[in-house]
């Protein structure tokens, strides 16, 4: 697979163009910076404070914790203050926490105003930038409140990887191998090869696997914008995954993987999926957990406040095999059941 410079998808509400294996100071040739406004958090601007030194910038508080209505309301305070109109652009520089926050404010500040992404995580890269969905969190239920709104643009510099933690690695990859497992069994096999060290130690190899997931997600996203059909699939280890998180303060990417292992227990059940084991190898393998201690009734209350869900019945996303996933309506005093069987 050869790495292309630039992709544009052409969503629905507005092409995206995605540049690949970029240096963040070629953005000037993109966009006006007089009349961009850089939204970050503390984490990124305290390790790449030279890049932001010609934009305005707005500084959050790292972490999924400060994701909420009390720091939408901030920003937007902000960008008053910086006399921010309808011709000022938006730019979300961070992973995923960020893009969610600088997406959402885009699609509601003076009803709408243009925005891009510079993803500065692997998880952000492969999965949190593409596809145009933003929320923020109400209390324990996650994205309960959010748009849909496509950046006109997504630019990689791999350059921000540098800084980050083995953690941040293991969380990309839980939504890497989540791709594998639903929708290209060649991915899967190919991620069997390796592990963390070697794409971190071969950046050719790391590029070509970003654009592979990148294309998959955006191919997916391509057919159903608004997720009303194939993109609930981009779900898989999600609903348990979210519940956990929020509930146990665990790390995205490690609870999605825990939700794959128990996603995949279920399909065992129901569907006599046979390849639990094989999977749960390979998340292991990226050093991602996976079988996890918790309380079935309050995860399962969470699940109950879930925004996939319709009444009495949930969307669950079960592998029929590797490479393929399907969408599996389960109602509650089901779920609940094997749930409590596990």
């Amino acid at each position: 697979m050869i790495v292309m410079l630039k992709q544009t998808f052409k969503f629905k509400s507005v092409p995206t163009d995605i540049y690949f294996n970029q240096s963040f100071s070629q953005l000037k040739k993109i966009i006006d910076i007089k009349q961009t406004v850089v939204i970050t958090d503390e984490n990124v601007f305290a390790s790449h404070q030279q890049k932001f030194k010609h934009y305005n910038t707005i500084v959050l508080k790292a972490g999924e914790a400060y994701k909420t209505q009390a720091t939408i309301d901030s920003v937007i305070e902000q960008l008053i203050n910086f006399n921010a109109d309808r011709k000022t652009f938006l730019l979300g520089v961070g992973g995923g926490v960020v893009l969610d926050i600088t997406g959402f404010v885009a699609s509601i500040y003076m009803r709408g105003i243009a925005v891009g992404f510079v993803p500065t995580t692997l998880l952000s890269l492969v999965d949190a930038s593409i596809g145009g969905k933003n929320g923020i969190n109400f209390g324990h239920a996650k994205n309960m409140v959010g748009s849909f709104k496509q950046p006109q643009f997504i630019f990689h510099d791999i350059s921000f990887l540098t800084s980050l933690h083995r953690t941040e690695w293991q969380q990309g990859f839980a939504e890497i191998i989540k791709h594998a497992c639903i929708a290209d069994e060649k991915l899967f096999n190919q991620l069997q090869q390796h592990n963390i060290d070697y794409y971190k130690k071969n950046k050719k190899e790391l590029l070509q696997l970003i654009q592979q997931n990148v294309t998959i997600k955006a191919n997916i996203v391509l057919k159903d914008e608004h997720e009303k059909s194939v993109r609930k699939k981009l779900n898989f280890g999600h609903t348990i995954g979210h519940a956990i998180e929020m509930q146990y303060e665990v790390t995205h990417g490690h609870a999605v993987a825990i939700g794959i292992t128990y996603a995949n227990e279920i399909a065992e059940k129901l569907l006599e999926f046979k390849q639990k084991e094989i999977v749960t190898k390979l998340l292991e393998q990226y050093e991602l957990p996976t079988y996890s201690s918790f309380n079935k009734n309050k995860i399962i209350s969470l699940i109950k406040m879930d925004k996939k869900k319709e009444q009495q019945i949930i969307h669950f996303i079960l592998l029929q095999k590797i490479g393929k996933a399907i969408i599996q309506p389960i109602s509650f005093p089901t779920l609940e059941q094997y749930l409590k069987t596990l």
